[in-house]
């Protein structure tokens, strides 16, 4: 595994204009500024509970509404820490991971395989939370696993308030994520059969 697990993204659309800096052995610092009050809240608690120093600027057409910008932003974010992952040689890959958030019970697991693949169980939710629709927290998770390469499996078990449960799984999400890109000591090359992931 490198000493530097950094990567800077650019990418312009006639949607979105995003740049995106992440550096996966950080301390959970960040800068978010994506035009939607709730979403730069759930990317600060992802960025601190994975430890990932995180830097986001997205110009989008929120007079829209959010999806391109949240979407954008999940594929910017795949694209980053799958480069800042570069072979993925010494992390432990596989990471699961519960997050209580009041009456809300989120649940993560993921697998850094190259192999993008999300399921996504959630109870319904109300339909918005300040400027955020809560529809997109299943897109921006779609746009993220595809891009990282990741084999994402994502439940809220229980919950019954919109904001705790979202909230969850960002936390969640982060905290999974930690664990699973951690260099192992026992994990010589990649962790896989096949040499490569």
């Amino acid at each position: 595994m490198g000493d530097s697990r950094r990567a800077k993204i650019s990418r312009k659309t006639k949607e979105t204009d995003i740049v995106l800096e992440i550096n996966l052995d950080g301390e959970g610092k960040s800068e978010i500024k994506s035009g939607i009050g709730f979403f730069d809240h759930m990317l600060t608690l992802f960025a601190r509970h994975g430890f990932f120093d995180l830097s986001v600027h997205c110009d989008g057409d929120t007079d829209v509404d959010g999806h391109h910008s949240v979407e954008d932003i999940g594929i910017a974010l795949g694209d980053a820490f799958c480069e800042a992952l570069g072979d993925k040689g010494g992390i432990a890959r596989y990471a699961t991971f519960f997050v209580p958030m009041d009456e809300a019970l989120a649940f993560v697991s993921v697998d850094v395989s190259g192999r993008p693949y999300l399921v996504y169980d959630a109870p319904e939710m109300a339909p918005m939370i300040g400027g955020y629709d809560t529809e997109l927290t299943e897109e921006f998770l779609r746009a993220f696993s595809v891009h990282a390469g990741l084999t994402l499996h994502v439940r809220v078990i229980y919950g019954n308030n919109s904001h705790h449960m979202v909230e969850a799984i960002f936390k969640c999400l982060g905290h999974a994520l930690h664990l699973a890109t951690r260099a192992d000591k026992n994990v010589k090359g990649v962790l896989s059969t096949k040499g490569v992931l």
